[in-house]
Protein backbone atom coordinates (compact mmCIF):
# COMPACT_ATOMS: atom_id res chain seq x y z
CA UNK A 1 0.00 0.00 0.00
CA UNK A 2 1.54 3.33 -1.04
CA UNK A 3 1.83 6.38 1.20
CA UNK A 4 -0.68 8.27 -0.96
CA UNK A 5 -3.24 5.50 -0.51
CA UNK A 6 -2.76 5.51 3.27
CA UNK A 7 -3.23 9.31 3.37
CA UNK A 8 -6.36 9.10 1.21
CA UNK A 9 -7.93 6.42 3.39
CA UNK A 10 -7.09 8.39 6.53
CA UNK A 11 -8.64 11.57 5.12
CA UNK A 12 -11.84 9.70 4.15
CA UNK A 13 -12.14 8.18 7.60
CA UNK A 14 -11.68 11.59 9.22
CA UNK A 15 -14.34 13.14 6.97
CA UNK A 16 -16.84 10.37 7.72
CA UNK A 17 -16.15 10.66 11.43
CA UNK A 18 -16.71 14.41 11.32
CA UNK A 19 -19.96 14.00 9.36
CA UNK A 20 -21.23 11.57 11.95
CA UNK A 21 -20.86 14.27 14.61
CA UNK A 22 -23.01 16.82 12.74
CA UNK A 23 -26.39 17.66 14.22
CA UNK A 24 -29.35 19.28 12.53
CA UNK A 25 -31.44 21.94 14.26
CA UNK A 26 -34.81 23.34 13.15
CA UNK A 27 -34.92 27.02 14.10
CA UNK A 28 -38.28 28.86 13.89
CA UNK A 29 -38.11 32.20 12.06
CA UNK A 30 -40.51 35.07 11.39
CA UNK A 31 -40.17 37.27 8.32
CA UNK A 32 -42.10 40.58 8.41
CA UNK A 33 -43.81 41.71 5.19
CA UNK A 34 -44.44 45.44 5.17
CA UNK A 35 -47.93 46.83 4.61
CA UNK A 36 -48.71 47.82 1.02
CA UNK A 37 -50.16 51.22 1.95
CA UNK A 38 -49.58 53.63 4.84
CA UNK A 39 -52.76 53.90 6.92
CA UNK A 40 -51.20 55.68 9.90
CA UNK A 41 -53.27 58.81 9.22
CA UNK A 42 -56.52 56.89 9.68
CA UNK A 43 -58.09 55.78 12.96
CA UNK A 44 -61.19 54.09 11.55
CA UNK A 45 -62.03 51.85 8.60
CA UNK A 46 -65.39 51.49 6.88
CA UNK A 47 -66.19 48.32 4.92
CA UNK A 48 -68.77 50.06 2.78
CA UNK A 49 -70.04 47.40 0.39
CA UNK A 50 -69.19 45.70 -2.90
CA UNK A 51 -70.47 45.20 -6.41
CA UNK A 52 -71.52 41.58 -6.00
CA UNK A 53 -72.27 39.26 -8.89
CA UNK A 54 -71.98 35.84 -10.47
CA UNK A 55 -73.91 32.92 -9.01
CA UNK A 56 -77.11 33.62 -7.09
CA UNK A 57 -76.30 30.90 -4.54
CA UNK A 58 -74.91 33.49 -2.10
CA UNK A 59 -74.85 37.26 -1.67
CA UNK A 60 -71.15 38.14 -2.24
CA UNK A 61 -71.69 41.73 -1.12
CA UNK A 62 -73.03 40.93 2.34
CA UNK A 63 -70.83 37.88 2.96
CA UNK A 64 -67.63 39.72 2.00
CA UNK A 65 -68.44 42.76 4.13
CA UNK A 66 -69.15 40.57 7.18
CA UNK A 67 -66.02 38.50 6.69
CA UNK A 68 -63.66 41.46 6.23
CA UNK A 69 -65.09 43.28 9.25
CA UNK A 70 -64.52 40.19 11.39
CA UNK A 71 -60.95 39.79 10.13
CA UNK A 72 -60.01 43.44 10.55
CA UNK A 73 -61.30 43.56 14.12
CA UNK A 74 -58.78 40.91 15.17
CA UNK A 75 -55.85 41.49 12.81
CA UNK A 76 -55.07 45.25 12.84
CA UNK A 77 -55.37 48.43 14.90
CA UNK A 78 -57.95 50.47 12.97
CA UNK A 79 -61.37 50.72 14.55
CA UNK A 80 -63.94 48.95 12.37
CA UNK A 81 -67.13 50.97 11.87
CA UNK A 82 -70.45 49.16 12.27
CA UNK A 83 -72.75 50.31 9.48
CA UNK A 84 -75.30 48.92 7.05
CA UNK A 85 -73.76 47.27 4.01
CA UNK A 86 -74.32 49.41 0.92
CA UNK A 87 -75.78 47.90 -2.23
CA UNK A 88 -73.57 49.61 -4.82
CA UNK A 89 -75.56 47.99 -7.62
CA UNK A 90 -78.73 49.70 -6.42
CA UNK A 91 -76.82 52.98 -5.95
CA UNK A 92 -75.69 52.99 -9.60
CA UNK A 93 -79.16 51.96 -10.82
CA UNK A 94 -80.78 54.88 -8.97
CA UNK A 95 -78.59 57.32 -10.88
CA UNK A 96 -79.63 56.06 -14.29
CA UNK A 97 -82.34 57.70 -16.34
CA UNK A 98 -84.87 56.34 -15.97
CA UNK A 99 -83.87 54.78 -12.63
CA UNK A 100 -83.70 50.99 -12.57
CA UNK A 101 -85.83 49.40 -9.80
CA UNK A 102 -83.97 47.18 -7.28
CA UNK A 103 -83.95 43.48 -8.12
CA UNK A 104 -86.21 41.15 -6.17
CA UNK A 105 -84.36 38.95 -3.62
CA UNK A 106 -85.00 35.78 -5.65
CA UNK A 107 -84.04 37.28 -9.02
CA UNK A 108 -80.77 36.54 -10.79
CA UNK A 109 -77.97 39.00 -10.02
CA UNK A 110 -77.70 41.94 -12.40
CA UNK A 111 -73.96 41.40 -12.68
CA UNK A 112 -73.25 38.00 -14.22
CA UNK A 113 -70.18 38.66 -16.36
CA UNK A 114 -67.16 40.96 -16.54
CA UNK A 115 -68.99 42.96 -19.20
CA UNK A 116 -71.88 43.55 -16.78
CA UNK A 117 -69.40 44.61 -14.10
CA UNK A 118 -67.93 47.32 -16.34
CA UNK A 119 -71.36 48.94 -16.49
CA UNK A 120 -71.21 49.53 -12.74
CA UNK A 121 -67.58 49.96 -11.68
CA UNK A 122 -67.45 53.66 -12.58
CA UNK A 123 -68.75 54.29 -9.07
CA UNK A 124 -65.23 53.76 -7.68
CA UNK A 125 -64.07 56.92 -9.48
CA UNK A 126 -66.90 59.05 -8.03
CA UNK A 127 -64.89 61.03 -5.48
CA UNK A 128 -67.88 63.18 -4.48
CA UNK A 129 -69.93 60.12 -3.54
CA UNK A 130 -67.21 58.60 -1.36
CA UNK A 131 -66.31 61.92 0.25
CA UNK A 132 -69.96 62.54 1.15
CA UNK A 133 -70.28 59.02 2.56
CA UNK A 134 -67.17 59.50 4.69
CA UNK A 135 -68.52 62.67 6.33
CA UNK A 136 -70.97 60.60 8.35
CA UNK A 137 -68.12 58.49 9.79
CA UNK A 138 -65.37 61.05 10.53
CA UNK A 139 -63.46 60.55 7.27
CA UNK A 140 -62.27 56.95 7.63
CA UNK A 141 -60.38 54.71 5.29
CA UNK A 142 -63.02 53.15 3.03
CA UNK A 143 -62.78 49.58 1.72
CA UNK A 144 -65.00 48.72 -1.24
CA UNK A 145 -64.66 46.94 -4.58
CA UNK A 146 -66.29 44.08 -6.44
CA UNK A 147 -66.71 40.36 -5.78
CA UNK A 148 -67.58 37.91 -8.56
CA UNK A 149 -68.49 34.43 -7.29
CA UNK A 150 -69.30 32.21 -10.24
CA UNK A 151 -70.17 28.57 -10.88
CA UNK A 152 -67.70 26.83 -13.20
CA UNK A 153 -67.40 23.40 -14.85
CA UNK A 154 -64.28 21.82 -16.33
CA UNK A 155 -62.86 18.44 -17.28
CA UNK A 156 -59.40 17.19 -16.39
CA UNK A 157 -57.18 14.71 -14.60
CA UNK A 158 -57.67 14.13 -10.89
CA UNK A 159 -55.77 12.04 -8.35
CA UNK A 160 -57.74 9.61 -6.21
CA UNK A 161 -56.86 6.73 -3.85
CA UNK A 162 -57.35 3.17 -5.06
CA UNK A 163 -57.18 -0.07 -3.09
CA UNK A 164 -55.34 -3.18 -4.25
CA UNK A 165 -54.11 -6.46 -2.74
CA UNK A 166 -50.35 -6.81 -2.46
CA UNK A 167 -49.48 -10.15 -4.19
CA UNK A 168 -46.61 -10.86 -1.80
CA UNK A 169 -48.19 -10.06 1.56
CA UNK A 170 -51.84 -10.57 0.61
CA UNK A 171 -52.67 -7.33 2.47
CA UNK A 172 -54.87 -4.57 1.16
CA UNK A 173 -52.87 -1.47 0.21
CA UNK A 174 -53.61 1.99 -1.15
CA UNK A 175 -52.11 3.79 -4.11
CA UNK A 176 -52.81 7.02 -5.96
CA UNK A 177 -54.11 6.84 -9.50
CA UNK A 178 -54.95 9.58 -12.00
CA UNK A 179 -58.10 9.51 -14.05
CA UNK A 180 -60.06 11.81 -16.33
CA UNK A 181 -63.11 13.32 -14.67
CA UNK A 182 -65.77 15.99 -15.05
CA UNK A 183 -65.30 18.71 -12.43
CA UNK A 184 -67.50 21.47 -11.13
CA UNK A 185 -67.01 24.18 -8.58
CA UNK A 186 -66.71 27.92 -8.13
CA UNK A 187 -64.38 30.77 -9.00
CA UNK A 188 -63.87 33.85 -6.85
CA UNK A 189 -62.59 37.14 -8.29
CA UNK A 190 -62.53 39.91 -5.69
CA UNK A 191 -61.21 43.40 -6.37
CA UNK A 192 -60.50 45.43 -3.24
CA UNK A 193 -60.48 49.21 -3.60
CA UNK A 194 -59.10 51.40 -0.78
CA UNK A 195 -60.38 54.99 -0.73
CA UNK A 196 -59.27 58.00 1.30
CA UNK A 197 -62.45 59.23 2.96
CA UNK A 198 -61.09 62.78 3.28
CA UNK A 199 -60.74 63.24 -0.49
CA UNK A 200 -62.83 60.43 -1.97
CA UNK A 201 -59.83 59.42 -4.07
CA UNK A 202 -58.58 55.87 -4.59
CA UNK A 203 -55.40 54.99 -2.68
CA UNK A 204 -54.83 51.47 -3.91
CA UNK A 205 -56.61 48.52 -5.52
CA UNK A 206 -55.78 44.88 -6.10
CA UNK A 207 -57.55 42.02 -7.86
CA UNK A 208 -57.34 38.30 -7.04
CA UNK A 209 -58.62 35.13 -8.67
CA UNK A 210 -59.06 31.71 -7.08
CA UNK A 211 -60.87 28.52 -8.13
CA UNK A 212 -62.10 25.42 -6.31
CA UNK A 213 -63.03 22.33 -8.36
CA UNK A 214 -64.63 19.13 -7.11
CA UNK A 215 -65.74 15.83 -8.72
CA UNK A 216 -69.08 16.35 -10.41
CA UNK A 217 -70.79 13.90 -8.07
CA UNK A 218 -69.64 15.73 -4.95
CA UNK A 219 -72.15 18.15 -3.41
CA UNK A 220 -70.21 21.11 -2.01
CA UNK A 221 -72.30 24.00 -0.62
CA UNK A 222 -71.62 27.31 -2.34
CA UNK A 223 -71.06 29.14 0.95
CA UNK A 224 -68.51 26.56 2.07
CA UNK A 225 -66.58 26.97 -1.18
CA UNK A 226 -66.75 30.76 -0.86
CA UNK A 227 -65.05 30.68 2.54
CA UNK A 228 -62.49 28.16 1.27
CA UNK A 229 -61.52 30.54 -1.52
CA UNK A 230 -61.55 33.65 0.65
CA UNK A 231 -59.13 31.96 3.06
CA UNK A 232 -56.56 32.03 0.23
CA UNK A 233 -57.09 35.74 -0.39
CA UNK A 234 -57.30 37.10 3.15
CA UNK A 235 -53.57 37.07 4.06
CA UNK A 236 -52.74 39.32 1.12
CA UNK A 237 -55.74 41.57 1.82
CA UNK A 238 -54.68 42.02 5.45
CA UNK A 239 -51.11 42.74 4.37
CA UNK A 240 -52.43 45.78 2.48
CA UNK A 241 -53.23 47.50 5.77
CA UNK A 242 -50.72 46.11 8.26
CA UNK A 243 -47.38 44.36 8.46
CA UNK A 244 -47.81 40.60 8.51
CA UNK A 245 -45.38 37.97 9.76
CA UNK A 246 -44.66 34.86 7.74
CA UNK A 247 -43.67 31.99 10.02
CA UNK A 248 -41.36 29.19 8.95
CA UNK A 249 -38.18 27.37 9.92
CA UNK A 250 -34.57 27.04 8.90
CA UNK A 251 -32.29 24.03 9.25
CA UNK A 252 -28.91 24.68 10.88
CA UNK A 253 -25.92 22.35 11.15
CA UNK A 254 -23.82 22.15 14.26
Amino acid sequence: MTAKTVVAIGSLALALGSAGCLRYYEVPVEVPIQAKIDVSRFQRVLIAGFLGGGAKAIDPNTETARLLRSQLRSKQDLRVIDADVLSLVDEVDRRRQPPVPPAAPSADPKIKTDADLKNYDQIFADTAFWKQLALDYDNPLIVTGSVMFTEIAKSGMITKPQTYVDPQSGLEQYRSVREYSDLKGFSLTPKFVFIDGRTGAELYSETYHEEALYPSGQNTPALSSYFELMDKVLPSFLNTLSTQKIRGSRTLLK
